[in-house]
């Protein structure tokens, strides 16, 4: 049985992302703050409660599955958004924005790149459609998600002759609680 660890699979993207995957006979990592929520129970399905702010706590996690399990799947999901003037943005927010959405990925993904490399892997990073336009009323998040999108680019670069997959996604708008942080709601 393969393994994948995915970030953000309490709910939204990331937990419809762990279902397809259980469902394909991998046994799933699901990071996430609160489970309470996410309805969901198989046999594959781990969750592992983990505030991915606290980073060393964070990799101490992934190290102890890695001694257990070879990752064939880093699914960098997880993602937070605050929205509104740049001007009513404050450091903390800017910070958590940063960390989350492209700091995490990026130590996850070099945590967990030679168990990828080995067993010819996958790297899916979810990024977002502003991270290839303007982003008004969002310009850290639509910058974090260039970020990534960039790192994957780089990344794909790297580690395509070792037979590593890397993509990224851009979804548009997506039903979930991702925007509770906003001012204005999906349609």
């Amino acid at each position: 049985m393969k393994t994948a660890i995915i970030t953000g699979a309490s709910s939204g993207i990331g937990l419809e992302i762990s279902k397809v995957l259980v469902k394909n006979e991998y046994k799933v990592y699901g990071f996430g703050r609160d489970f309470s929520k996410a309805n969901f129970q198989a046999e594959n399905f781990i969750p592992v409660n983990s505030d991915l702010t606290q980073i060393s706590k964070m990799c101490s996690k992934v190290q102890q599955i890695c001694e257990e399990e070879e990752v064939h799947m880093l699914v960098n999901n997880a993602g937070v958004g605050y929205f509104g003037p740049h001007e009513e943005q404050n450091p903390k927010k800017i910070q958590e924005m940063v960390t989350i959405n492209l700091e995490v990925p990026m130590i996850l993904t070099q945590l967990l790149l030679r168990d990828l490399k080995r067993n010819s892997g996958y790297v899916i990073n979810i990024s977002s459609v502003t991270a290839n336009k303007s982003n008004t009323y969002g310009c850290p998040y639509g910058a974090t998600k260039a970020g990534i999108s960039n790192f994957s680019k780089s990344l794909f670069d790297e580690v395509r002759k070792y037979g590593v997959k890397v993509i990224v996604i851009h979804p548009d708008m997506t039903k979930s609680n991702f925007y509770r942080n906003a001012y204005f709601s999906e349609d």
